[in-house]
């Protein structure tokens, strides 16, 4: 078998969706399917159940995958720690998060990473609430992960490493704290508070109007430069504001209620690093992330 064969077994034998895989390894479902079909030839017997709704591994399939996943993770670490051990990826990789809720969500990818590089150390930092992109600016952290897109021209954008859906964090005296769900066109109903993120030069240019899915207008209320300062506003009732899921578990608030938003698009954290400062130690990390399958919060 051909280790590209092996990499796609063990990634279809993931996913267990011939489009996920084809995805996940930027290929084709075709290929997919023809590598799956040579391996199946070399071996004798089907490895994958397929019906028009389903795709399960064989009791062969799963004897396959136990038996190669740990060799070939083995295989490629050990290609990766003779690159790190060449290229002097040893040493401290600043990582910094524009939500430290989000380090705890990532710490099986920050696992893989210690595991594959033992001798880089990783530096955990808080980025300013108020311009996350102060500290990689200025040196003091090597990657960020943030909410994307991030459209920079100084800063590379890399894979991304944590999806969950959004809530909106609302007073529990406001109506909205007694609903299962909200909509994107409830945000007309409040002011919407925000974060003190500096304006950037993608935005929309002033008045910077947002609108809901049926073209309402949103009211945005005056930016605040701390998350305590934004909750306490939130507790008070003088505001709304969405926030990512994860607030409900690391900011709860004994008068703040969070509320699922019904049909709203995901957020993404993903990496961001200087393009002038793309080292060695940053390459690496950005090549463990984009191995790993992002983890999918569910509300």
């Amino acid at each position: 078998m051909e280790l590209r064969d092996i990499e796609i077994f063990l990634a279809l034998a993931d996913e267990l969706h011939f489009g996920r895989t084809a995805e996940r390894l930027h290929v084709s479902q075709a290929r997919v399917s023809q590598s799956i079909k040579q391996v199946e030839r070399r071996i004798g017997v089907p490895l994958f159940a397929r019906t028009s709704r389903r795709v399960r591994l064989t009791p062969i399939g799963e004897r396959l995958r136990d038996d190669l996943g740990p060799a070939y993770r083995a295989l490629h670490e050990g290609v990766d720690r003779a690159i790190a051990a060449g290229r002097g990826i040893g040493g401290v990789l600043r990582l910094g998060f524009e939500a430290p809720g989000v380090a705890d969500l990532t710490e099986e990818l920050l696992d893989r990473f210690r595991q594959r590089y033992p001798d880089t150390e990783l530096l955990i930092r808080e980025a300013d609430f108020a311009d996350p992109f102060a500290m990689l600016r200025s040196g003091e952290i090597d990657v960020l992960v943030t909410l994307l897109p991030v459209d920079e021209p100084d800063l590379a954008t890399g894979p991304a490493v944590y999806t969950e859906p959004m809530v909106l964090a609302v007073s529990s005296k406001h109506p909205f704290a007694r609903r299962k769900s909200v909509t994107l066109d409830d945000l007309t109903r409040d002011t919407v508070l925000r974060a003190a993120h500096p304006p950037e030069p993608y935005w929309i240019e002033e008045p910077r109007q947002w609108l809901t899915p049926a073209g309402h207008p949103v009211t945005r209320g005056a930016p605040f430069a701390t998350f305590q300062e934004l909750l306490a506003a939130i507790a008070t009732g003088a505001g709304i504001c969405p926030l990512a899921a994860h607030a409900r578990e690391y900011f709860s608030h004994p008068r703040i209620r969070f509320v699922p938003f019904a049909g709203s698009p995901d957020v993404e954290w993903g990496l961001v690093w200087p393009r002038s400062a793309e080292t060695a130690r940053v390459q690496a990390f950005a090549a463990v992330a984009s191995t790993s399958h992002p983890r999918h919060a569910r509300n």
